[in-house]
């Protein structure tokens, strides 16, 4: 293909792309399938590849640069990011809308824009002749984190404006956020990788934000709301309303709930609603947002150092008690990450009796000003998670402790270290940490791991108590008179599990290395690096650079990996685990016929021949990547008895069912 074809293409490609991405991301109307949108991709990247003169930055293939950053430069707003004044009631909101009203003339009207107060974080995007230039926090109000690499990553936001004739310059102000079910779905997969968990869905959105590697950013899944104005060149808009409507108009993505109210009523009733209905939200929201929606009258009314006149954020009141922190306890992670829990005088909050909360990392300590015996409001965040916001320092009486990090771990000991500046984790540095041990051969021993039976937490609990086991590796070395010995285990019971422990040796390479709790490899990770090399004592060998040049592993996979079997520990562990029989090669029968390539299924309700997991790695086997819910990525839902809620998403979203017949029989 000739260059001048290619070009003609390539610019084809682009704007369908971008239409196809106004259409999901701004309209909510798809008009075509995940796997067509896919395949343009593809096409586009294709192309882009083999004509690099022809790549420009705003091209949609181009969302995700490589590399890691050495950190972020600091930009100035062309405007200020003014924050908002906060109400707390319907009074206080009629307050804020008398003073408006003072300061406008008695006979003039006053719209109102309400707009659902996303719990995010601000960013500013500047387009400059419809290009997306620079992308920035909020920082300080007047200077931000140039933070466009990452930015770029959120498909939300365009990087060509969709108009014909773009303003020269226009600095548009919206929110970074997550949706609720990939907060939860992040957290997830740090759990399962002894990381330390997101303490809600802004705090990740946040985190995922100001990454290093944009390429971790891309794969977290941010989403972003358009909301307001700042610095605007080469156009004019009368009113709030209508810039809202130019900007989606343009492909920036803008709340659907958003609504222009007439008068005050209006937006008492608005706040009432969403008030109620915000659980039904896929995402977090922490108030409305009521701004006066002519920009003549914004002009006006002005504002102070710090807030917009003509702005204020109605907030919901938050499901809240107060406590005391009788002390703050560490829990040991499986990973060896280091975590301060609060430990509470017992409170109820929304009908729960809570007693522990957790404070996430030492960071949180500070930020808070948090002392041991501090009077603390505490709220459930999302009604759920039990989360400390702040501390009542008035009625202190100088008896309170600060909380000093300690420097070894409570558990065995051993020095406790920041492995990196950027991190706010600190971690155990022995590897054989009991606390580590307990946790991690628990993970081991799971059912998505090695799969031994009767070995759960109060047997692992014991085994380490008692000394029995050091290692992973010591549970194949168990007798039965050992066994014996502990609280829980009659003659049956001893038997039943050597025999599970036996059986956990034939398992496959994929679970072995997911067992071994290496941080950041996940179970999809573990199996890609099984069927790639097929032996462990392969990967054990591999280098950082062996390992970068593996696609689905990135490099804080690569590192991680590289470390992990640097030591000398789990070169004697990896010897142990040989020696007792343990199968460290991936088998190759029927890898070759991969008709479930690039699939992606859920399974749900009672299958009757096969259990979830023997479904699950059939599934992996025949190239298949099974999932825990369903999503518009999903190709297929394989429906047992009784298939509950996913079954109902599944017909909402399109997704194809199939019964368990059905999947044994694309399996051949």
């Amino acid at each position: 293909m000739g260059i001048d074809k290619a070009k003609a293409e390539i610019e084809k490609l682009r704007e369908e792309i971008r239409h196809h991405d106004y259409c999901y991301y701004v309209l909510s109307q798809p008009e075509v399938s995940d796997r067509e949108y896919d395949g343009l991709m593809l096409r586009l990247k294709r192309l882009e590849g083999e004509f690099p003169v022809l790549i420009t930055l705003d091209s949609p293939a181009q969302r995700v640069s490589g590399g890691v950053q050495e950190g972020f430069k600091t930009v100035r707003h062309r405007q200020k990011m003014l924050s908002l004044d906060n109400v707390y009631s319907f009074p206080e909101l009629k307050d804020w809308a008398q003073r408006v009203r003072k300061g406008l003339s008695s006979d003039e009207a006053v719209e109102y824009v309400v707009e659902l107060k996303i719990d995010g974080l601000s960013a500013n995007l500047t387009y400059q002749d419809g290009a997306l230039t620079v992308g920035s926090t909020r920082g300080d109000g007047e200077t931000g984190e140039d933070v466009t690499v990452n930015l770029r990553t959120i498909r939300a936001i365009p990087l060509r404006l969709k108009s014909d004739n773009p303003p020269q310059l226009i600095e548009v102000r919206g929110e970074v956020y997550l949706e609720i079910k990939d907060f939860n779905q992040i957290n997830k997969e740090r759990q399962k990788q002894g990381e330390a968990l997101f303490a809600n869905p802004r705090n990740a959105a946040s985190g995922s934000l100001k990454l290093l590697d944009a390429r971790i950013t891309a794969g977290r899944k941010l989403n972003f709301f358009a909301h307001s104005l700042g610095e605007l060149d080469g156009a004019g808009f009368l009113s709030h309303w209508e810039f809202l409507a130019a900007i989606k108009k343009n492909c920036l993505r803008v709340n659907p709930e958003n609504k222009l109210c007439k008068n005050l009523n209006q937006v008492f009733k608005f706040c009432a609603l969403w008030e109620k209905a915000r659980k039904k939200l896929g995402y977090q929201i922490d108030g409305v947002v009521v701004k006066v929606n002519s920009l003549q009258q914004q002009d006006r009314l002005g504002v102070t150092l710090k807030s917009p006149r003509w702005a204020t954020a109605y907030k919901f009141p938050a499901h809240q008690v107060t406590t005391r922190i009788k002390d703050i306890i560490i829990s040991v992670g499986r990973t060896g990450v280091i975590t301060p829990v609060a430990d509470l005088e017992p409170v109820e909050c929304s009908g729960v009796t809570i007693q522990r909360a957790t404070l996430h990392n030492f960071d949180e300590i500070k930020r808070l000003g948090i002392k041991i015996g501090d009077r603390v409001i505490l709220e459930r965040a999302g009604e759920v998670i039990p989360k400390i916001i702040k501390v009542v320092d008035s009625v202190r009486g100088g008896k309170e402790k600060v909380f000093k990090i300690p420097r070894n771990c409570p558990a065995c000991n051993s020095e406790i270290v920041k492995e990196k500046e950027a991190e706010v984790a600190y971690r155990c540095v022995n590897p054989w940490c009991p606390a580590q041990m307990e946790k991690g051969l628990t993970h081991f021993a799971g059912r998505s791991c090695m799969d031994i039976e009767g070995l759960g937490e109060a047997a692992v609990r014991q085994l380490i108590e008692k000394e029995l086991v050091r290692d992973f590796a010591d549970v194949y070395y168990l007798k039965k008179e050992q066994l014996l010995t502990l609280e829980l285990f009659k003659d049956k019971k001893a038997d039943n599990l050597l025999l599970a422990i036996e059986k956990s040796k034939t398992r496959p390479l994929g679970r072995l290395i997911y067992g071994l709790g290496i941080r950041h490899v996940g179970e999809k990770a573990a199996y890609v690096l099984a069927q790639r090399f097929k032996s462990l004592d392969k990967i054990v060998l591999l280098k950082k650079e062996d390992l970068d040049a593996v696609y689905e592993v990135g490099p804080a996979i690569s590192g991680s990996l590289a470390a992990f079997f640097a030591q000398e520990p789990v070169k004697k562990l990896i010897k142990k685990l040989k020696e007792a029989g343990v199968n460290i090669k991936e088998d190759e029968e029927g890898l070759l016929y991969m008709p479930l390539a690039g699939k992606t299924l859920v399974f749900t309700g009672g299958l009757e021949f096969l259990s979830r997991r023997q479904a699950e790695d059939l599934a992996r086997k025949a190239g298949g990547s099974p999932a825990s819910a369903v999503s518009k990525n999903t190709d297929f839902l394989v429906a047992g008895k009784n298939p509950g809620s996913k079954y109902d998403q599944a017909l909402k979203l399109g997704v194809k069912s199939i019964s368990e017949a059905e999947f044994r029989g694309m399996l051949g």
